[in-house]
């Protein structure tokens, strides 16, 4: 029995000794990675020119105050980098095709791609195009940055990958930038899906997979807005007949591509709008945006408020940017969703293309040293094979965004300092890539819209599919600024876009076609609940307008899909549970998982025709419903194929949550999935840094939540929301998909989550009144 007792005690202790090294551990780790938010930082003489504090409210959003706006900019690169070091040097390595130094070979297809593509051969071509001002304040940015990174504390990333980052230089701040117009632009991919339909299915399959935009549906500018305008040549050209082998090294680079969270994710979009005076209840403007992005850990945007003698702005940041990105200053407010024009073409060049080549040396930890070559036509990069490796069709792309002497940062800073329209459309007219849809307000009570940036023009062809590289396809210029879609003070006091179609048919130019739109619902679902009441709107109507998740797409599949006859028990009380939906997406209805789950295997339904993994959207989906197309299969009907589906989706469903319908809630599988970039699927650190929730909302909801295909999962959604009262500025507010610091071990990581799922928004006030518990930081 004594032996028994000591054996416990010693346990006991062994136990007691473990929690004691654990927590110091914890302790230890959390304060080598915790930033310092209160007191004076020395810095040394003559960094900084006056008082600058920086003000961290209970969020931790950091609210600067400096007598310049260079101090200013300053502070903002170094409250980035103490809350989000990891995503910065992550971000810019990504732009540099620098991952294998720290993750080994697992990254080296990435690096591969990124180096082919030359993100950052971009960016330092970039920066020399800037304007005195720009580079300036991006000078003041990168000392903030190194100076926050000479206080001795590191992120946690950096300690488990065991490295030490780089120290930050101007030309980091103009890369991510290049990374963000690859993410928002989806015509390579659609290019690449299409030489893959044509090749499966001939020119005729197009419309099977991609639907032309419907008739009637909204544009974002009416003919009436546009003005005078001839009708646009969209003759589609002779296109070049891409090999399979080629179309499968294209589908690799984006897969390499999707593996760093960038992808053209169906239904991804974004939302925003304005209401002019005569629409509100106070008199004056309301602008609204959420752009839907891919939703990591951390959250891409950082939420600032920064205020020098010049420079007063407030909203998202992005860390690596020295500006505000989406917000408002003392007289303007803009938001942005992606225009998505056709800027980008891929060339099959000739054998005999001039070609110049190049080596690019990837180090990769733990391995020798990788040399790869790549050439160049007069179009752009080989993307084809890796580099100039494995080659067969040479395949180039040319792309706005690789252009020599992109100013896109110049218009972004610039807006920061727009006092009214001429100023904001003069910052816009800088503007190159990714185009954007801008909505603008102002505290006079102006509004508008413009979609700026450097669309080419095409004569004789579309550029939605490869064309050859002889000459006979060429840029003939890009459509000039003043021509671009705008308007200011629209009649109907209301601007809408959803990354809906831009202009109807009758538009001078062509921007795009079928594939460059998102499908109509949520620009229809939002201008439907904003005109049911049409004057006396409020902040709290736009709330209920952005977190919206009634789906217009059940609505126009209804009748198709309630037709089905049921395979089994089973699919017969999930038809019976729809029948009687209200079309809702709530976390808590069964009949919004029943549908999501059966709109995904609908979408499959073109799997075996085209012998590939492509899926056709919602409005494919119906035309094939309603046509009876041949998706359905060539030995059954379209209600056969319902059939077959409703009893796959059942199947899977019960898989996943039992055999009781009643309790497969949408919540319980469908949840926010906002992963590290690095360690989402590494067990014991994905516990830590990735963050889920269940979520409202789904495919093409105005609060947009599709499902994952395989996962069931959110992965992309309303990465921000802003509503901006021109009446009142500081009653404006906002809110992130997570939270401020990059440091799982901090409250702040993801404290911004719960609200955001519950559809509740932070103060976008510049007032300390509205701040709640703060701490104070001064530089000096």
């Amino acid at each position: 029995m004594r032996v028994v007792t000591l054996v416990a005690r010693g346990l006991l202790w062994l136990f007691l000794l473990l929690v004691v090294v654990l927590a110091g551990s914890f302790w230890w780790l959390r304060g080598s990675t915790t930033p310092r938010t209160t007191g004076q930082v020395n810095l040394p003489a003559g960094v900084v020119r006056g008082p600058l504090s920086v003000t961290r409210d209970a969020w931790g959003v950091p609210h600067i105050r400096a007598a310049t706006d260079e101090d200013a900019v300053f502070a903002l690169g170094f409250v980035h980098w103490q809350d989000r070091a990891w995503q910065m040097d992550f971000q810019r390595r990504v732009a540099q095709g620098r991952l294998s130094e720290i993750v080994g070979k697992p990254a080296l297809k990435q690096d591969k791609f990124l180096r082919t593509w030359g993100f950052q051969r971009a960016a330092q071509s970039a920066l020399p195009a800037l304007s005195p001002q720009s580079r300036k304040l991006i000078a003041a940015y990168t000392a903030g940055v190194n100076a926050a990174m000479k206080q001795g504390k590191t992120a946690l990333e950096f300690q488990i990958l065991r490295y030490t980052p780089e120290a930050w230089s101007d030309v980091d701040s103009v890369s991510w930038s290049k990374l963000m117009a690859f993410d928002l632009g989806g015509n390579y991919e659609a290019e690449v899906t299409g030489a893959a339909v044509v090749k499966q299915l001939g020119q005729a399959g197009l419309e099977q997979v991609f639907p032309p935009y419907p008739v009637g549906a909204p544009t974002i500018l009416s003919a009436d807005e546009l003005g005078k305008t001839a009708q646009a040549q969209q003759n589609g050209g002779e296109v070049a007949q891409l090999e399979k082998d080629t179309i499968r090294e294209l589908q690799a680079n984006l897969r390499a591509a999707r593996a760093l969270g960038m992808q053209a994710v169906p239904g991804k979009g974004s939302n925003d709008w304005v209401i002019g005076g005569s629409r509100t209840a106070s008199g004056k403007p309301i602008l609204a945006d959420d752009p839907h992005l891919g939703l990591t850990s951390p959250m891409l945007w950082y939420l600032a408020d920064i205020q020098g003698d010049k420079l007063k702005a407030i909203g998202a940041s992005i860390p690596g940017l020295p500006a505000i990105v989406i917000g408002r200053n003392e007289r303007v407010a803009w938001g942005v969703t992606n225009v998505n024009p056709d800027v980008q073409d891929l060339y099959l060049e000739p054998e005999n293309a001039t070609l110049t080549t190049r080596q690019e040396v990837i180090k990769v930890k733990g391995q020798p040293d990788v040399t790869l070559t790549v050439q160049e036509s007069r179009h752009g990069p080989i993307i084809s094979g890796e580099g100039a490796e494995g080659l067969g069709q040479r395949v180039a792309l040319r792309w706005t965004a690789l252009m020599g002497g992109d100013t896109t940062l110049d218009a972004f800073l610039g807006l920061n300092y727009a006092a009214n329209w001429p100023e904001f459309t003069a910052a816009l007219e800088r503007y190159v890539a990714p185009s954007q849809n801008f909505v603008y307000a102002d505290v006079d009570g102006n509004t508008g819209y413009y979609a700026p940036g450097k669309v080419p023009i095409r004569r004789g062809w579309d550029g939605s599919l490869p064309v050859k590289g002889d000459g006979s396809r060429e840029w003939t210029g890009f459509i000039p600024f003043g021509e671009l879609p705008h308007t200011f003070n629209p009649a109907d006091a209301l601007v809408v876009t959803a990354n809906n179609k831009v202009v109807p048919d009758s538009y001078a130019y062509q921007l795009g076609n079928s594939r460059n739109w998102a499908e109509p619902y949520r620009a229809q679902r939002i201008t439907q609940l904003l005109e049911a009441k049409r004057t006396g709107l409020t902040v709290e109507d736009v709330k209920r307008v952005q977190l919206d998740t009634h789906s217009l797409v059940w609505e126009d599949l209804k009748t198709y899909l309630l037709s089905a006859r049921p395979d089994g028990e089973t699919s017969g009380q999930a038809l019976d549970l729809l029948r009687n939906w209200d079309g809702s997406m709530t976390v808590n209805s069964v009949p919004a998982t029943i549908f999501e789950m059966w709109l995904l295997k609908l979408q499959e339904m073109g799997r075996d025709e085209l012998k590939d993994k492509i899926d056709i959207n919602s409005l494919a989906v119906k035309n094939q419903l309603a046509n009876n197309g041949e998706f359905c299969g060539p030995d059954q009907t379209c209600q056969d194929d319902l059939s077959r589906t409703l009893k796959a989706a059942v199947d899977d469903l019960t898989t996943r949550l039992g055999a009781e319908v009643n309790g497969w809630e949408y919540g319980k599988l469908h949840q926010v999935a906002s992963n590290h970039r690095i360690f989402a699927d590494v067990k014991p650190l994905a516990r830590i840094f990735n963050h889920t929730a269940p979520t409202p909302g789904g495919t093409n909801t105005v609060n947009v939540a599709r499902p994952d295909h395989d996962t069931f999962r959110q992965t992309h959604g309303p990465s921000y929301r802003q509503i901006v009262d021109l009446s009142d500025l500081n009653s404006s507010v906002y809110i992130g998909s997570l939270g401020q610091s990059g440091n799982p071990l901090l409250p702040h990581a993801a404290d911004q989550q719960p609200m955001w799922v519950a559809g509740q928004y932070l103060p976008m006030s510049t007032n300390p009144k509205d701040w709640g518990k703060t701490s104070v930081m001064t530089l000096k």
